[in-house]
Order: C-alpha cells, then sequence, then structure tokens
C-alpha cells in the first residue's frame, strides 16, 4: 500500500487516505444560498476517491463575501440551503465534508472573476468593506472601515454561529480562513493591520483577533468534529508575514485544540513575488509539521501521483490537497491509485471502468 493511499486519524475521524480537495470558490450561490450548481460540483468531487472534501470558502455575514455570489452559512435559511445540497451529494457518497468558514475584509465585495474581479462600489452591487486598518488591498480601491471592538465582536460571534450550523448539518469539521489575504490573514500581518490597540502592532497582539476566532469556534463544535486552519506561511513581501510567524501562530492554534493546519501562501498584496515551482509551499508545511507537531496539509503545483507520494511518505506533510489540478481532472485519485498500484473507493455504478490491464483499483 502507497503512504497515500493509507488512512489518517485526523482529530476525531479517520479518513480513508490522505488526498484533500481543497475549498475552490465558485461564486454560483444567489444571496448566499447554494444551487443546482453546487449539488454538481460537489456531487462529482465527492466521488473522486479523495479521503475529504472541502466546501468552499463560506461567508459568515453578507459583508464577507467576496463577491456577491459567494457562499453563505449566516443563517438558518441559508443552513436549509445547503442542507438540501448536501443530502443529494450524501445519496450519492459517503466522502467526508468539511467547511471553509471565511471573511473577506478588504478583499470583498469585488464583481466574479470572469466579470473582471475589480471592486465594486455601493450602488453598483457592492458595500463599503470592513479590515483591521483603513488599508486598500491595491492602489485606487476605496479603503476600507476600520473595524471597532463592536465590529470584532460582531465577527467572531459570526464565525462561532456558522460553526455551529456546520456541526447540525453533520459536516465532519470546519476550516477557518487565516489564509489569502482576507479578514484574518489581515489581522496577522503588518502590512494590513497598523493598529494600536491590543490588536495591532507586537506579534502577539496580531495574533490575538485570529486567535479569538478560532477559540470561539472551537468552543462552537463538539469533539468530535474536526477543526482545521488554513494560513498563508508567506506574504511573499519585504516586512510581511513570514514562516517564523507561522510557527507561532501554529503552536498557538495546538493549543487551542486545532487538528489540522492547511499550508498555503501568498494573496495579502499585490506587491506579492512567488517563485511558482511544483510544490513550492510544500517546505513551509514541513517545517510547521517537525517543530510543532501539527497534521499538515500541503497545496500548490502538485499534480503528480508520485510527487503526491513523496511528499506523505517522507514526512513532509500528512495530507496533499488538490484544487485546479482536481477540476481539470476530477478523477485524479482514480488515477493515482492506479499509477501506485493502490486501491480506491469508488461507486459500484462506474466500477466496470476499470482500464485493462488494471487489477483491483476500485473497492
Amino acid at each position: 500500500m502507497s503512504m497515500l493511499f493509507t488512512p489518517l486519524a485526523l482529530g476525531p475521524r479517520t479518513l480513508q487516505n490522505r488526498i484533500v480537495v481543497a475549498p475552490m470558490c465558485q461564486y454560483s450561490a444567489v444571496d448566499g444560498h447554494p444551487g443546482a450548481w453546487h449539488v454538481m460540483h460537489l456531487g462529482h468531487l465527492a466521488i473522486s476517491g479523495a479521503g475529504l472534501l472541502t466546501i468552499e470558502a463560506t461567508a459568515v455575514e453578507p459583508q464577507g463575501r467576496i463577491s456577491p455570489e459567494d457562499l453563505g452559512l449566516w443563517s438558518e435559511a441559508h443552513a436549509a440551503s445547503l442542507e438540501r445540497v448536501l443530502s443529494q451529494v450524501r445519496a450519492c457518497a459517503a466522502t467526508p465534508l468539511v467547511i471553509q468558514l471565511a471573511h473577506a475584509g478588504r478583499k470583498a465585495s469585488t464583481a466574479k472573476p470572469w466579470d473582471g474581479g475589480e471592486q465594486l462600489a455601493p450602488g453598483r452591487g457592492g458595500w463599503v468593506t470592513e479590515a483591521p486598518s483603513a488599508i486598500p488591498y491595491a492602489p485606487g480601491e476605496a479603503p476600507p472601515r476600520a473595524l471597532d471592538e463592536a465590529g470584532l465582536a460582531r465577527i467572531a460571534e459570526a464565525f462561532a454561529a456558522a460553526a455551529g450550523r456546520a456541526d447540525a448539518l453533520g459536516l465532519a469539521g470546519v476550516e477557518v480562513h487565516c489564509a489569502h489575504g482576507y479578514l484574518l490573514h489581515q489581522f496577522l500581518s503588518p502590512l494590513a493591520n497598523r493598529r494600536d490597540d491590543a490588536y495591532g502592532g507586537s506579534l502577539e497582539n496580531r495574533l490575538r483577533f485570529p486567535l479569538r476566532v478560532v477559540a470561539a469556534v472551537r468552543a462552537a463544535l463538539p469533539e468530535n468534529r474536526i477543526l482545521g486552519v488554513r494560513i498563508s506561511a508567506t506574504d511573499w513581501v519585504d516586512g510581511g508575514w513570514g514562516l517564523e510567524d507561522s510557527l507561532v501562530f501554529a503552536g498557538r492554534l495546538r493549543a487551542l485544540g486545532v487538528d489540522s493546519i492547511h499550508v498555503s501562501s501568498g494573496g495579502l498584496s499585490p506587491d506579492q513575488r512567488i517563485p511558482v515551482k511544483p510544490g513550492y509551499q510544500v517546505p513551509f508545511a514541513a517545517r510547521i509539521r517537525q517543530e510543532t507537531g501539527l497534521a499538515t496539509t500541503a497545496v500548490g503545483l502538485i499534480t503528480d501521483p508520485w510527487q503526491a507520494e513523496a511528499i506523505v511518505s517522507s514526512g513532509q506533510a500528512d495530507l496533499v490537497a488538490l484544487a485546479r489540478g482536481i477540476l481539470y481532472d476530477p478523477r485524479w485519485p482514480w488515477h493515482a491509485a492506479a499509477a501506485l498500484g493502490d486501491s480506491v473507493v469508488a461507486p459500484p455504478q462506474y466500477r466496470r471502468c476499470q482500464p485493462h490491464g488494471v487489477k483491483d483499483l476500485f473497492r
């Protein structure tokens, strides 16, 4: 058996293999509610053979959406809409699902990527954004409103309430989005956080609000739910958030009862300079795993089964996540199992497709 297809105990759950479908924004919700597209999107990924499927970044309040078309979980009505989708997906697949809870902060209120992705002004479908400090993401954008204590309390409560709804939906867990330049990452990075109160300045202060949110989510989830956090290990900008900061943050997350950390990078500043190549973020996951003992998920240009196998078998990460690669090849886990001489769970309706010359691929 390859290491990639070895079961893994992740917090309270045991996953059938080490392959994770990463959260991928679909920009296809209506007022935060999922629809037919989400049934199709999640349904075909749920029969991919991956060990875990992550539902896209889901806003905990309306102004936390990246775009007006983002998925939301800020009300019981949204939970009911998602339940209708989940019931159809679960009727066809037993893959455990988790949901990524998010707030976009100053990167909210934008058009869909295929509509240009520019910031939308109030009156043009957008809204006034909020952030740690009144610093826009990019030149020419309207500055966000700096959050006061009432706003911080509101957002922390919104994360906790959304986590409670995720639990009630029977999801396997929650991933808190602290990456890619969205709100919680904005608090972490000195490039976006210029506050002079208890939430800004020193590293300890900049950690304070993200840790407050994670603690609130942990308290809202029972022990039988996975709690993960996604981080950007570095801003890729001089003077910004970096790996040494991420190591401190990861240690604090583990102390709060976080089960795993999903290690990405970038997204905080348009000035970033990323040396993109296959596996370019894996060393970050490896260092965090080594120094904190947290289970880590590596992501970023992991496309080859042997590459994924090497990452987990060498102990650089516990899991590998695919995003665009699994959209391009939704049966990637099947093909990886065939390449590595292993097996994967597949629906009985599809088992007759096993290629000639491949033995015992499906179970």
